[in-house]
C-alpha cells in the first residue's frame, strides 16, 4: 500500500481532492516503512517527538505516570488519529508517553510544510481544530474517570472507551478490536493484574461481560446502568 491509500484512509482528510492528496504525499514522508512492533514506547515527556503525526493503522497508548510509578491512560489512538505539535495545532502530547499496544503504521508531516498547507485550506484547518478539541475533551473526561472513583467504575469506564473506539457488535455485546491482556488493563488504570482478575470474573458472572483468550465483549447498556448504580 502506498502513502496515498493510508492519507484517504485518515477521517480528516475525506473531503481533500486528489491534488490534495499528492501535496500532503509529497510533503509528508513516512516516520516508519515497517510497522512498529506492539509493546514499543515512541515518545517520553523527556524525548518528545516535534511536528505532526498520523496513525495509518494499529493503536497507541498515551500515559502518565504519577509519583507512586503508576500509569494513567489520557487517550487510545487508532486508524485516523493525530498527535503531535506544531506552532499552529497542539494535542497536549508533549508531556506523555507514548506506547504501541498493536502493530502501527505511522506518517509524519513537517511543521513548515503542514503550516503553509494549512494557510491555503482554510476550511481544512478548522476541521484540525474541531477534531483537536474533541480529542483534547475526551481527553480530560477519560482521564477524570480514571483517576476517581474506586477500581471496578475505573475497569468499567476504561472498557466503555475501548468499546465505543474499536467494538464490533455481536448480539447485545460489543467486542473490543484488539487484543487485552488483564496486565494490560491494569496498567492503563493504575492497579494490579490480580485487581482486574478478581473485577473482571465477577463483573462476568453478572453478565455485564464476556471474557476470553485475551478478547473482551461488553454489555454497553448494562455498564452504564451499573455505572449510574441503576437496575439491570
Amino acid at each position: 500500500m502506498d502513502k496515498l491509500w493510508y492519507l484517504s484512509r485518515i477521517s480528516i482528510f475525506d473531503s481533500l481532492s486528489p491534488e490534495d492528496f499528492k501535496e500532503i504525499d509529497m510533503m509528508a514522508p513516512m516516520t516508519h516503512f515497517n510497522a512498529v512492533p506492539k509493546g514499543t514506547l515512541i515518545q517520553t515527556p523527556e524525548h518528545h517527538r516535534d511536528g505532526l503525526f498520523f496513525v495509518k493503522t494499529g493503536k497507541l497508548r498515551m500515559y502518565k505516570v504519577n509519583a507512586e510509578g503508576k500509569q494513567f491512560t489520557t487517550a487510545i489512538l487508532g486508524s485516523g488519529n493525530m498527535f503531535g505539535e506544531i506552532d499552529s495545532l497542539s494535542f497536549g502530547t508533549h508531556d506523555m508517553y507514548i506506547e504501541t499496544i498493536e502493530e502501527t503504521l505511522i506518517c509524519s508531516v513537517l511543521r513548515e510544510h503542514f503550516e503553509k498547507f494549512l494557510l491555503k485550506r482554510p476550511k481544512l484547518a478548522m476541521r484540525f481544530l474541531k477534531v483537536l478539541s474533541n480529542q483534547l475533551k475526551e481527553k480530560e473526561e477519560l482521564l477524570e474517570k480514571l483517576a476517581i472513583g474506586n477500581i471496578e467504575d475505573r475497569v468499567l469506564h476504561l472498557l466503555l472507551k475501548l468499546s465505543e473506539q474499536f467494538g464490533t457488535e455481536n448480539d447485545d455485546f460489543v467486542k473490543i478490536d484488539f487484543p487485552l491482556t488483564h496486565q494490560e488493563i491494569a496498567n492503563m488504570i493504575g492497579i494490579t493484574r490480580e485487581s482486574v482478575t478478581t473485577i473482571l470474573k465477577d463483573l462476568s458472572k453478572k453478565g455485564i461481560l464476556r471474557t476470553g483468550r485475551m478478547q473482551i465483549s461488553v454489555h454497553s447498556q448494562k455498564i452504564k446502568a451499573y455505572l449510574n448504580h441503576a437496575e439491570f
